[in-house]
């Protein structure tokens, strides 16, 4: 791995392809550089001219006094190799690449950057780029960019007065974007790092700068902007670092649209990959997704100012002078998923003795504005924190004048440092600079929003009990039915339809190997019904016909020999007119399966993040109700419940109308047992289908009704021929 320190910290900096015309992007960069104290060497590049904005210039980086640490690239795309070549050469040990025409523009483009990567190893360089904005280095006062951003007229690069005690650092991919972060956070005072963009990521990815910044230990959030993940097993491994060390990642995924995807594709030149799947992996190692600007810089705060006391549940007590705004603020925490409940009757009591008859106590806590002048916010907030009925607190405020809370000021700073609770301050005024400042010293993350602060809570509820399951415990099978498995589905054909899906799965306890007999006639149709007895399903068993139901290739509730006979032939008939060709092995005769709860489960294969497991509410409506989640495999108990609660559905799992609970904990036992099957079959398996699965009543199990293998290679025909 290169040397990242080389690039971000770099003694000496080599412009190639400065420029005097400060209207250039050429001659911005430079200018940038120059406009602030970096107490680094800096020399100009350029075959043109000697001398550039009052430096000396040189002709070639090999002609420089001294190798510099990173050399910014800004020449035209097609020169750009042989410079970096030039660099490798010289003894340049970093690069940022800031020139545009690469893998963007097509085969001409993307051989280039390839070789960018080449040159890149030969050397050992580390290098960022191409295609990207450049980067800044805050604490040594380097901005090595040409973002407006970056001007010197554009305010301090590190607030007097900052929110929090921690330092945050910005990693994307998209330059502008990446350098609007500090701009549109300086009203609220963050303190930052370092702002580096990634572009096309031809060497350096996000995760190896986020690597980096975890080992070396100073930055406390991340903000991530991505477009695609390149190394998706880089990333995986460096998201759970960052989660075990309680560092949060908050990511911005953009090309999550139809519209967004071929916007990704011409400008980074990669696919934007499954929106489903990215937030499923996001989900299992602690990445936080935030919309937009405001959300993404909202949490920042909320993790700067109180990451040290994140709410241990969704539980808050809101206090507010206004009871309007107070009830909006309910309203915002209920959106988030956030519990307001009543206080309990010590803390009412104790608040009671400074609200006024005309205030009420329940949650939120109406103080009026009597109360809070002559107390002060500080003192209603140090009542509700103690109660023992809620993880957080909401304080909300005008902030438009700050003499009051400059007042409040010590109590504020007291509460910070006595209560173990996060306090988050709603402003429902715009808040003066002074109040900001306040706050800020006190220790105390302020919102302009009521649902930005409700949502920011509620986010780091989630992190702190993602942060409690570690480490993920995941079961394996015996390594006895891993062999059989395995040597099952070597001989198996490409399509494993039920009959012969079942003792597969069968082997990781998923269902029954008993798969009701296969028949080839009416009348053995009719016999196995009969010893069957009570009502039967009869489905279509071939390879070639992967979803029967829309094929007219299965009949449910049947009885009697004749009904059956002429099912069999209905389904046969329905099979051949679908598919014509069709190799059809046979029909299955079942017994129907008791009633309950109809719920799909599956895995497929997606192509940046490999297996993923799938539960959806409404069997086969699944796709009429849009209602699926997803999780990356393995998965453990823990793990398969918290996916079953995020159905949007979930609460039809649950009792209704004097209906029994379903069996939720079955169906979680059931998750796991596919996910060891799928973990363990990883290399061979497509896709899995079970559909629909049945979950009936608390402690009655599950039933998995039909399902379905689909191998990823290609050598099924041997064994499709093999079995007849």
């Amino acid at each position: 791995m290169p040397d990242i320190g080389k690039l971000l910290w770099p003694k000496s900096v080599a412009v190639v392809g400065a420029s005097s015309n400060l209207h250039s992007l050429r001659g911005r960069i430079l200018e940038i550089i120059l406009s602030h104290p970096f107490a680094g060497k800096v020399f100009p590049v350029s075959r043109s001219a000697s001398d550039v904005q009052g430096l000396k210039a040189y002709p070639s980086v090999d002609a420089l006094p001294e190798p510099a640490d990173v050399a910014m690239l800004i020449v035209p795309a097609q020169y750009v190799p042989a410079e970096l070549e030039r660099c490798g050469k010289a003894g340049i040990k970093a690069a940022a690449i800031l020139s545009s025409g690469f893998a963007e523009e097509g085969d001409l483009g993307n051989r280039m950057q390839q070789e960018i990567a080449t040159i890149a190893r030969r050397y050992d360089m580390a290098v960022s780029g191409p295609n990207s904005e450049g980067f800044s280095n805050l604490a040594a006062s380097l901005c090595a960019n040409f973002s407006p951003a970056s001007d010197k007229s554009a305010g301090p690069l590190i607030p007097l007065q900052p929110v929090g005690r921690g330092q945050v650092s910005v990693i994307s991919q998209s330059g502008g974007v990446g350098f609007a972060f500090i701009d549109r956070a300086r009203p609220r005072n963050l303190k930052f790092r370092y702002v580096v963009t990634t572009g096309n990521e031809a060497v350096l990815e996000i995760a190896d700068f986020v690597d980096y910044m975890l080992d070396e230990g100073e930055t406390d959030v991340f903000l991530l902007l991505t477009e695609a993940v390149k190394s998706p097993e880089k990333f995986k491994r460096v998201a759970e670092k960052a989660l075990r060390a309680g560092k949060p990642l908050i990511v911005g995924k953009i090309g999550q649209s139809e519209a967004g995807s071929r916007a990704v594709a011409s400008h980074t030149a990669v696919l934007a990959g499954s929106a489903a799947a990215y937030r499923a992996v996001f989900d299992r190692y602690g990445l936080i997704e935030g919309r937009d600007f405001d959300e993404m810089l909202d949490l920042a705060v909320g993790f700067l100012a109180c990451g040290n006391r994140m709410p241990a549940g969704r539980r808050v007590g809101i206090c507010t002078a206004s009871g309007g705004a107070g009830i909006w603020m309910a309203d915002a925490c209920a959106a988030a998923g956030l519990e307001v409940p009543i206080l309990d009757a010590a803390t009412r009591r104790a608040l009671d003795a400074y609200v006024p008859s005309y205030g009420t106590t329940q949650n939120p806590v109406d103080s009026t504005a009597q109360g809070v002048q002559k107390f002060g916010y500080a003192e209603f907030a140090r009542l509700v924190a103690r109660s023992p009925s809620v993880d957080g607190v909401i304080v909300v405020i005008t902030a438009r004048r700050s003499a009051f809370l400059e007042g409040d000021l010590p109590k504020l700073k007291d509460l910070a440092r006595e209560t173990e609770k996060p306090v988050f301050m709603w402003s429902y005024t715009l808040p003066a600079e002074r109040t900001v400042e306040i706050l800020n010293e006190a220790g105390y993350p302020l919102f302009t929003t009521a649902h930005g602060c409700a949502g920011t809570l509620q986010k780091m509820a989630d992190y702190r009990a993602l942060r409690g399951r570690l480490p993920f415990r995941v079961e394996t099978a015996p390594a006895a039915d891993r062999s059989k498995t395995k040597a099952m589905l070597a001989a198996a054909p490409r399509m494993i339809c039920e009959y012969r899906a079942r003792p597969l799965l069968a082997a990781y306890g998923i269902g029954s190997e008993n798969t009701g007999p296969l028949v080839h006639s009416g009348d053995e149709a009719a016999a196995a019904a009969k010893a069957i007895g009570g009502l039967v399903a009869l489905k279509v068993q071939s390879p070639d016909i992967p979803h029967k139901t829309e094929a007219g290739a299965v009949m449910l509730n049947l009885d009697g020999a004749d009904r059956v006979r002429a099912g069999y032939e209905q389904v046969l008939d329905a099979a051949r007119r679908h598919t014509p060709m069709a190799h059809i092995d046979g029909v299955l005769v079942q017994a129907m399966a008791r009633p309950g709860r109809e719920v799909i489960l599956g895995v497929h294969s997606d192509p940046t993040w490999g297996m993923m497991l799938m539960v959806g509410i409404g069997g086969v409506l699944v796709e009429a109700l849009g209602d699926v989640v997803l999780a990356p495999l393995p998965i453990d108990r823990a793990g398969a419940l918290a996916l079953i609660a995020r159905l949007k559905g979930a609460q039809l799992l649950g009792g209704f109308r004097g209906t029994p609970p379903a069996d939720v904990g079955a169906l979680a036992d059931l998750m796991v047992k596919l996910s060891n099957f799928a973990f363990d079959h990883a290399e061979r398996i497509s896709a899995i289908d079970l559909n629909p699965v049945i979950v009936h009543a608390e402690q009655e199990g599950i039933s998995v009704v039909d399902a379905l293998i689909v191998k990823s290679d290609d050598r099924s025909s041997e064994g499709r021929s093999a079995a007849g």
